[in-house]
């Protein structure tokens, strides 16, 4: 009796999902644990690009179409558990960009943050609303939403950088806007480096005057390698490492002590020889550039063999524990910001 009452509830409550499907209502009942589950459960999953191939295959793009021609020749870092987002985490893009000598990549503006994380090449140059950012290994540039930004190359070798972009981020909000200049370039407004003399010395403009002319929110763009590997040895020298960490550094907008962007978080670590971390688990997906020395990284149980220059992403709330062989530095970006302001950044600590 009691089989054939439920039975007969099992047909009823499958006539009604028919009969609430054309009307686009569906039961809540039956997706709940999914929609609201007991811990993050992403699709994501760790995954790691050694250099040398992804620089192949750009090179032979390169062959093959312009910079002018694609806009911005990039090959799209895309999580294989992520498959047609184009997104290497849930919320945040990479690609890797290459612009040969003699090109300009046009400029344009867009409602995505961008930072730039160089790879190769010396003193080609990402210009942010007329004024460039003179590009060396391992400077960080940044592209803020709704900024005017162009790169060009007039060195003799090719330049090639990690793009890192909110992408999927902006998609989730609808809140997509684009637009060109029409030209190749934006005029130049100041010389290069003039925003790192105004406001990249813990002092900037005083408000208000002629000379505060970047925005509020967001004045500087270009963090140099060649100041803030320096500043890593120094916090190495100072004391002993964190035990999830090693020595980090988080790169600084200087207008409010925050992250560098609204929506991306940026730092660096430095792992002694021979050091390894205890395992540390979060819910923004990170995606880490090896920038010096060797060593592995366990994710979930994987282990990554780290070489120079490969990236690899270690998605939301998936136990990181890292080793290194040589002295080992990464440079690492996630959305831990918009985690933070949103009140949704845990971490767990063993």
């Amino acid at each position: 009796m009691a089989e054939a009452l439920a039975n007969d509830q099992s047909r009823q409550l499958d006539h009604l999902y028919d009969e609430l499907k054309p009307h686009s209502l569906y039961p809540l009942w039956t997706v709940l644990s999914a929609l609201v589950p007991p811990e993050p459960a992403s699709g994501a999953l760790p995954w790691a690009w050694d250099y040398g191939p992804m620089r192949d295959y750009l090179l032979r793009a390169g062959d093959l179409i312009s910079a002018e021609q694609a806009e911005r020749r990039v090959l799209i870092l895309e999580n294989p558990g992520l498959p047609g987002t184009s997104g290497i985490t849930t919320s945040l893009y990479a690609g890797l960009q290459l612009i040969l000598p003699g090109e300009v990549a046009p400029c344009h503006r867009h409602a995505q943050s961008a930072l730039r994380f160089v790879l190769e090449g010396e003193g080609a140059f990402t210009a942010v609303d007329g004024e460039k950012a003179i590009m060396h290994p391992f400077d960080l540039v940044l592209t803020p939403g709704g900024q005017w930004h162009d790169h060009g190359n007039h060195t003799g070798r090719p330049m090639i950088w990690l793009d890192g972009l909110d992408i999927p981020t902006v998609r989730a909000f609808d809140a997509g806007f684009a637009e060109k200049l029409g030209a190749s370039a934006h005029p130049e407004t100041v010389p290069p480096g003039d925003t790192g003399a105004r406001y990249g010395r813990n002092l900037r403009p005083v408000k208000g005057t002629a000379a505060d002319r970047r925005p509020a929110h967001q004045p500087l763009f270009h963090y140099p390698y060649a100041d803030w590997r320096p500043s890593l040895d120094a916090l190495a020298q100072s004391g002993l490492p964190d035990p999830h960490f090693g020595h980090a550094l988080e790169f600084l907008n200087p207008a409010d002590g925050g992250a560098i962007m609204a929506t991306i978080s940026a730092h660096v670590r430095l792992l002694p020889a021979g050091f390894e971390t205890r395992p540390r688990r979060s819910t923004d997906g990170t995606i880490f550039v090896v920038v010096e020395g060797d060593g592995e990284a366990e994710i979930a149980g994987r282990t990554v063999t780290l070489q120079e220059r490969m990236v690899f992403v270690v998605p939301s709330w998936k136990e990181l524990r890292l080793r290194a062989g040589r002295d080992l530095v990464l440079f690492a970006y996630s959305d831990r910001t918009s985690q933070e302001k949103l009140n949704l950044f845990k971490e767990h600590c063993a």
